[in-house]
Formats: structure tokens, C-alpha cells, sequence
């Protein structure tokens, strides 16, 4: 399998399928590259060379004590591109992935990112503060943590349903969607799913994304469960220069389904402009 030295030594996994013009994409906690498997196949279809990491700690990745920080995500990132030896790069990072892939377009990217797509990301601030005043109390990502500790197991089962949409009446339920989201999740190591709450939660990226100077499309579902879009999407567009938000009516936190489908034509058309 292939793997890559991230920033202090760790040793990450990667795929790299197709050919092309680069796109790198970042996923969401707790889960795994293989969140991005359709959207990776999609673009190596349409000439693109689509790669995806698992981040330190989860999937297939070195299960690593330190480093569980937005930072050092960054910095991974930045040691895959410079791994690969790419340029004129488009990063794409879900849920917490977008935090990361916002951070390391901002500080590490100048020259070197294209553009940017975050779907249902976390930017620019998650946590409940003075500055803050509408966001998630800080006692719900400690209950996350208590979760995490005491059954990860048992509340990956349970955070699949918001995570899809699948506690909505109208919902059609995946029982596959779901066992694949607890296998992902249980393959990242304990420390990693703790400490990363912190990181996607309580980061702030007001700053990364006021610095972006390539084009971003923010794409988030408006019944989104898990990283509101009132806290996140619509409070990003008004940081960027150069942003596209696009809602999905009804979409989840979770990309699946005809949300799927139409996201991935529009990252096509997004980064084919």
C-alpha cells in the first residue's frame, strides 16, 4: 500500500487513482479515504488524478499519540503535495477535512492551490464563545469525547443516523451506509478520535479563510445535523473573496444518495472552469 512521510514522520496512507490535473481530497472524522471512494472514482473517470489520504490516526494511517491538531493536519497535507509533486492543485475537504483543507490552502498553498471545495466543513468556527455567541455549547463536543471513551463502538452506530439523515421521517435508511460509517470509525485510534473533537470544533479559521486567494465553492446541506449551516456555510461565504455557496434542499451532514449525485456534478463543473 502507499504511504507517505507526513510532517514529523508519521507514516499515512494514500490512493492515488487516474490521471490529470490534480485534485486532493480530505475527509471528515472519525472516518477514512474510502468516504471519498465515489467521488475519486468519478474524477480519475473524467481526467482527473484524484488522491485522498487517511488522516494520522484514522483508517489506515498511523494511529499517532501527537499531532491531533488542526496544524499539524495542515502540514500533513502539505507533506503529501509535496510527495507527490504536485501543482496547480484543487483541494476538497468534507466536514472536518474542510477545516483542514481551508487551513492548508491558506498557509501552505500560495502558488500551489488552484481551488477549493469544503462540503458541510466546519470554518469558520464551530464551539459556543464570546465571539461566538450562537454556536454549539462546548458541553456537546464533551459529550462527544465521554462518548468516545466510554463506547465508541455503540456511538458510532448511533451518530451514523444524524450523520445520514436517517432519524428524518422521510428518510430511507441504509443499514449498509451505516455499518460502513462504524467501520470506518473503528478503525481510527482511540487518541485520534478524542483529541481531533477539539481540533474540528474549537479551531478557528476566520483568518485562513479571509486569506484564500483562489476561488472556494461552499457546499453544504440545509438539514445538516451535525455542523449547522447557519454556524458554518452561510457565516464562511462572508469571510472569502472569491466564494460560491451552494445549499443542498434538505441535504445531510453525510453525502450519499441524490445529494451525492448532484454534488459530484457540480465539483465537476466547479473545477473543470
Amino acid at each position: 500500500m502507499p504511504y507517505f512521510e507526513g510532517s514529523d514522520g508519521a507514516q499515512l496512507y494514500y490512493k492515488d487513482w487516474g490521471s490529470g490535473p490534480p485534485v486532493v481530497f480530505s475527509h471528515g472524522w472519525p472516518l477514512s479515504s474510502d468516504a471519498w471512494d465515489v467521488e475519486l472514482k468519478l474524477l480519475a473517470e473524467n481526467g482527473f488524478r484524484a488522491i485522498a489520504h487517511d488522516r494520522r490516526g484514522h483508517g489506515r494511517s498511523e494511529h499517532t499519540w501527537t499531532g491531533n491538531d488542526m496544524d499539524t493536519y495542515a502540514a500533513d497535507l502539505e507533506a503529501l503535495v509535496d510527495h507527490l509533486g504536485l501543482s496547480d492543485v484543487v483541494v476538497v475537504g468534507h466536514s472536518t477535512g474542510g477545516g483542514e483543507a481551508v487551513r492548508y490552502a491558506a498557509r501552505h498553498g500560495a502558488g500551489r492551490v488552484r481551488k477549493v471545495v469544503t462540503v458541510g466543513a466546519v470554518p469558520p468556527v464551530m464551539v459556543r464563545s464570546e465571539t461566538n455567541p450562537h454556536g454549539t455549547p462546548l458541553s456537546a463536543f464533551d459529550e462527544m469525547r465521554a462518548r468516545v471513551l466510554s463506547d465508541r463502538s455503540q456511538f458510532w452506530k448511533e451518530l451514523a443516523l444524524p450523520f445520514y439523515g436517517f432519524n428524518r421521517e422521510w428518510a430511507a435508511v441504509s443499514q449498509g451506509l451505516v455499518d460502513h460509517f462504524w467501520l470506518q470509525g473503528m478503525r481510527t485510534g482511540l487518541a485520534s478520535a478524542h483529541d481531533c473533537v477539539q481540533a474540528f470544533s474549537e479551531t478557528d479559521f476566520t483568518e485562513d479563510l479571509k486569506a484564500l486567494d483562489a476561488p472556494i465553492l461552499i457546499a453544504h446541506g440545509d438539514d445538516d445535523q451535525i455542523v449547522p449551516i447557519h454556524d458554518a456555510a452561510s457565516k464562511a461565504i462572508e469571510l472569502v473573496r472569491y466564494g460560491t455557496l451552494r445549499v443542498y434542499p434538505h441535504a445531510p451532514h453525510g453525502i450519499h444518495g441524490d445529494y451525492q449525485q448532484q454534488l459530484g456534478r457540480d465539483l465537476l463543473e466547479f473545477i473543470q472552469s
